[in-house]
């Protein structure tokens, strides 16, 4: 009898464990045969969608002891940037992916290009134009695109369809050489003009593009087009498994078409040689998260037009995710925890900031940080010792973790609070300071307000309170003498004058302001939320946010990550920090989905 709790294997699982069984990609029951990869192209950062195709890919192959391979699919020199290459190998990493080949002295060991095999492709493309399979076009875009047909009406053959195998040979060769102007000529696959499937009818395998390559220069004139690079690359490789997502299905009949054509007449005694390998591609379904848009064209222009780049910390790309805090423990588990299917569906963004929720709240360090300050004096504490003396605190550096033990915080006569703990008519459930209100400070002492001070504008600047002495470390006072227990049901949080520095923070909200972008009028630039930066700019910190200390965790990305009590989970932006000569930090997510209520709200 099976085992009902143990979790069930999703899709792709099961049909890798029938190949091992049957031994279709070597002897039965060897796991190792397994082979998978991520093949990005190098025309943008990448986003939270991409990371799930990481995630599954790179862990299938642990999972089973295979391979994983990174692979640029570099076929277009005229968007591809060697910043996009950097950023790419960066993220994968972060991400946790460990691909053949992969030193943490170099980065890019081990990292693979479809540009690697070019030679080999034009090889290829040569052998499908002496079978017939391929000839040279050299019609315009416009005219092959009118010629394609549509859905219910056969394509119509193309001119030059029918030109013998020798001149197409001469004008690829020539095409090659970079005897032809941009788009001039086209070698186009000779499959079905009347196939129901449009990627049939005729594609186009390479096109002339005299653009330079960020890594092969000027030495090629042509490329070829993703689709016929595609499954070449994955046979070079020996790719086993090539999982793409559902929108490359219909492409399939034409990845295997190509293999095919390469197989015919190959075998023993061939001029061609030996069959290639032929990899076994599976469809699932993307990553898809409301209230963004995953267009790379898109995504380019918020980048470019509205924020503040790729990486961002508003922005969804990984680059972006990981500035803002995230961990890629929190990426990976909200990418794989909905399970892997073949059923698009839209995912809740709340469910992204939940993961890192549930990941910071058991290993973040508490801190307390005043993003919004008021002063606060304490009137009384030079009746209780020195005026000027300071008095060391223990806080709970994570009361989810027994084991990250305490820290000090230095308390004196002056202290800050945020602006809104304080109301100067509050109503009665308000539990926070007001005149003649008393509440807990955390780790520290019960404060009462009362008076405050405003400046010419009638602005409250300062608050005057007084300190229980009795209350140190927040703990309730003794019994008066008649043994009535005085009760406070506030707690707020504080840093002391004499250890704040000084900081920036950035609170962040969603960039659009609907969950569908662009959906009313076609545009998501039309959707943009105006308020999706805020900048705190003279918070103030315990000082124990200033540098690393002994008790903090060590986090792998170098990244350093907090709870602020009361406000969020935010991190250290160290790029940020030096450029503004200050400590800048980034919260990365509020402690509880606001963005729920305000929607409900709405």
């Amino acid at each position: 009898m099976g085992d009902d709790t143990a979790p069930k294997r999703h899709f792709i699982q099961q049909i890798i464990d029938a190949d091992i069984a049957s031994g279709k990609w070597g002897p039965p029951g060897e796991r190792s045969v397994v082979a998978t990869r991520f093949p990005p192209e190098p025309n943008g950062y990448l986003h939270i969608g991409h990371a799930k195709s990481i995630c599954l890919n790179s862990g299938l192959a642990s999972e089973f002891g295979g391979r994983f391979f990174l692979r640029f699919d570099d076929t277009n020199p005229a968007k591809e940037e060697q910043e996009y290459v950097d950023s790419i190998v960066r993220d994968v990493a972060w991400l946790g992916a460990r691909w053949e080949g992969r030193s943490d002295a170099d980065p890019l060991a081990g990292v693979r290009f479809a540009s690697d095999y070019f030679g080999q492709m034009y090889d290829w493309a040569v052998e499908l134009i002496e079978k017939g399979l391929a000839y040279v076009d050299a019609q315009s875009a416009d005219d092959i695109k009118a010629q394609r047909g549509t859905v219910t009406k056969p394509g119509t053959p193309s001119p030059f369809r029918d030109r013998p195998i020798a001149e197409s040979l001469d004008e690829f060769d020539r095409m090659r050489r970079g005897e032809y102007a941009d788009a001039s000529r086209v070698l186009r696959a000779k499959i079905d003009m009347a196939s129901p499937n449009m990627h049939l009818r005729d594609p186009v395998m390479y096109r002339v593009v005299n653009t330079p390559h960020h890594r092969t220069g000027s030495d090629w004139h042509i490329y070829p087009m993703y689709d016929w690079a595609h499954g070449l690359e994955d046979s070079i490789e020996g790719i086993t498994h090539s999982i793409c997502t559902l929108e490359f299905e219909e492409h399939r009949p034409l990845y295997d078409w190509f293999i095919d054509a390469i197989n015919k007449d190959r075998g023993p005694g061939s001029k061609w040689g030996e069959p290639i390998h032929h990899p076994q591609q599976i469809e699932f379904a993307r990553f898809v998260i409301d209230s963004t848009v995953m267009s790379k064209r898109h995504m380019k222009r918020l980048a470019e037009e509205a924020l503040d780049g790729w990486d961002d910390p508003r922005l969804w790309t990984i680059s972006g995710l990981r500035r803002r805090g995230f961990t890629p423990e929190s990426v990976r588990h909200c990418v794989l925890d909905g399970g892997v299917t073949k059923f698009n569906a839209v995912v809740p963004m709340s469910r992204l900031e939940n993961a890192l929720r549930d990941d910071l709240n058991k290993r973040a360090p508490r801190r307390m940080g005043v993003l919004d300050p008021i002063k606060v004096t304490i009137t009384n504490w030079g009746d209780h010792g020195d005026e000027a003396r300071l008095e060391d605190l223990e806080a709970v550096n994570n009361p989810e973790d027994d084991a990250a033990g305490t820290r000090t915080v230095r308390f004196g006569k002056t202290i800050w609070i945020e602006r809104e703990d304080f109301m100067e008519d509050p109503p009665k459930k308000f539990f926070r300071l007001g005149p003649g209100r008393e509440v807990r400070l955390r780790a520290a002492f019960w404060v009462t307000c009362h008076d405050y001070v405003k400046n010419d504008a009638g602005e409250v600047v300062e608050l005057l309170c007084t300190y229980d002495p009795e209350t140190r470390g927040g703990g309730n006072p003794p019994p008066d003498p008649e043994g009535n227990v005085r009760k406070v049901k506030g707690t707020i949080h504080w840093v002391g004058d004499a250890d704040a520095v000084s900081a920036e923070v950035r609170l962040f909200d969603r960039i659009f302001g609907v969950e569908k972008p662009g959906k009313a009028t076609g545009d998501p630039m039309d959707d943009l939320n105006p308020d999706s930066l805020t900048i705190m700019k003279d918070a103030k910190l315990e000082r124990a946010l200033a540098e690393p200390t002994p008790d903090e965790p060590s986090w792998p990305d170098g990244i350093r990550r907090f709870q602020f009590e009361r406000l969020g989970y935010f991190c250290e932006d160290a790029e940020a920090s030096r450029a503004a000569g200050k400590l800048v930090f980034n919260r990365a997510v509020t402690l509880r989905d606001s963005w729920a209520k305000q929607s409900s709200k709405g």
